[in-house]
């Protein structure tokens, strides 16, 4: 038995679509969340969190049907601490395998003023409350929310009281991103060794990244008895995000000789998922970003070039291989056939079905018409644009001519498909990305709101395909849609469309025997 097997576990515990999906604007569809889910599992985590049942009924069938499909990980839910939520989460996870209930209460001298609970009360809640949990399944987690804000003996009361209760996992959240490393493993040890109980369950650790020290303190938490870690792919999550998984993992695995843990992560799975995230949540990949980032392993110092070209470990202290990246990024061509693009797509991380194949190869065969080489990133561009698409979408672009420069008015010509009949207008805008917006507007009246529209560049080159995420609002609803395309507007057209239909479908699961157009999609004018 090799000295890593015999290593202490650290359970990953992933909550990308519960925390991350509430940063603002992440929101993920059903489907979405189905595929981020799966992908989860093929990965090797422990425990995914996927979602708050309570929350809403999307939410609620979501989690039960993870939790029906999953595999490998445990399947976890989100309840606060009354019946009512608990026992709707219980409902949703317990077709898992492996089903948990995460009850939480938020305890700080702040938190507490909001259900204007005195210590006592609260003590009281946590106990009938886990309790309760723990009479549904044997596989309780709770968490007192803002735990490094709490007066430590009232954390260490109410620790006690929820491990008699019954609870298995006690997670100590960093809620607001507040604490430091050396604090950080400071609480846990002292948990440890003042409540009684304390090691005969697991302890987590949940950071936020307010001031930059979310991977720091989830790994200092560990260093101090921690044996659960609770992330996010690419750190996605509220305000400054969460601990990022990819970060916290490949630390594990690099500093294994003063971190002396091991995972269950299939690491060679992470850039597929850190891709495929920043797709369906609109959240693109800082190019700086740790692990994931597009320059993580680029060299431009003429000195870091040459001293990688001698030996690669100079200035890399991990493998682009360990995470899933090919070296070998050989570029594809129009000559290039079906099984040249599956083999190259397996190689990246993608197993497509026949049907699936056959629409990525043909739009691989006009890119590769238009531009000259097709590198690694355009095909991984192509997949994720075609998940976009769904045979049963309300609109269509069809056809987009624009008419720009220095003179005169900017015009956007376009043929939309509505409801399977072609329409066709004109219109000006200020610019030609709002002249093409404009003639969605005109032709598909809504009130929906443009929150962000992004643009980068898949590839170097001019002839590089742009990828376009724009967000949309209306009534509270928050859609992200996403497309690429060599032409970038015809890809903002898309993202603009994808984003509209994501908003139609969602209008109708609220009320699916209205019409949709006349009723949810009305002239602001």
């Amino acid at each position: 038995m090799t000295e890593k097997t015999t290593q202490p576990r650290v359970l990953i515990f992933d909550t990308t679509l519960r925390d991350g999906e509430q940063s603002p604007g992440a929101t993920m569809s059903h489907e979405e969340k189905l595929e981020i889910a799966g992908l989860l599992d093929e990965m090797g985590v422990d425990i995914i969190e996927a979602g708050f049942p309570i929350a809403s009924e999307g939410d609620f069938a979501a989690v039960s049907e993870i939790a029906k499909r999953a595999k490998n990980s445990t399947i976890c839910g989100l309840a606060r601490a009354n019946y009512k939520d608990i026992d709707r989460c219980w409902e949703a996870v317990k077709h898992a395998k492996s089903p948990r209930i995460h009850t939480f209460i938020g305890t700080s001298p702040l938190h507490r003023a909001i259900p204007n609970l005195t210590m006592d009360e609260m003590a009281a809640r946590i106990h009938d409350t886990v309790t309760h949990a723990r009479n549904l399944c044997d596989n309780v987690q709770w968490s007192p929310m803002d735990a490094t804000r709490t007066e430590d003996d009232y954390l260490c009361r109410v620790v006690e009281i929820a491990i008699k209760a019954g609870a298995t996992t006690i997670n100590i959240p960093d809620t607001v991103g507040y604490t430091y490393p050396m604090e950080s493993a400071k609480i846990i040890r002292m948990l440890l060794e003042r409540v009684p109980g304390a090691d005969s369950i697991v302890f987590a650790t949940h950071c936020h990244n307010d001031l930059g020290m979310a991977t720091a303190n989830s790994l200092a938490a560990v260093e101090g008895g921690a044996r659960q870690i609770e992330c996010t792919i690419n750190g996605l999550g509220e305000r400054a995000g969460n601990t990022a998984l990819e970060e916290v993992v490949m630390a594990l695995r690099v500093r294994n000789d003063i971190l002396p843990y091991r995972t269950n992560i299939d690491t060679t799975k992470i850039m597929n998922l850190s891709r495929r995230v920043a797709s369906v949540s609109g959240f693109a990949v800082q190019f700086n970003k740790a692990i994931v980032g597009k320059n993580a392993f680029l060299h431009e110092s003429g000195i870091h070039q040459d001293g990688v070209l001698k030996n690669v470990e100079t200035f890399e202290i991990m493998r682009p291989e360990d995470i899933g990246l090919t070296q070998k990024n050989l570029t594809m061509g129009k000559h290039s056939g079906r099984a040249a693009l599956r083999a190259k797509l397996k190689e990246l991380g993608y197993e497509l079905a026949d049907n699936q194949l056959n629409d990525v190869f043909v739009r691989f065969k006009a890119l590769a018409d238009r531009k000259k080489e097709v590198y690694d990133d355009d095909l991984v561009a192509l997949v994720a644009d075609e998940a976009t698409m769904d045979a049963h979408d309300t609109l269509v672009l069809k056809k987009l001519r624009v008419i720009c420069g220095t003179d005169g008015p900017q015009e956007a010509d376009m043929v939309l498909t509505i409801d399977g009949v072609d329409h066709h207008i004109d219109a000006t805008g200020d610019g030609p990305v709002d002249a093409a917006f404009n003639c969605v507007k005109m032709l598909f009246p809504h009130r929906a709101r443009l929150q962000v529209y992004q643009v980068a560049a898949v590839t170097a080159g001019t002839d590089a395909q742009a990828t376009v995420s724009v967000r949309l609002e209306e009534d509270g609803r928050i859609v992200t849609g996403s497309s690429a395309d060599t032409d970038t507007i015809v890809a903002s057209a898309k993202a603009y469309i994808n984003a509209l239909n994501k908003l139609i479908v969602r209008r109708q699961k609220t009320a699916p025997d209205a019409d949709v157009k006349s009723v949810n999609y009305r002239d602001a004018g």
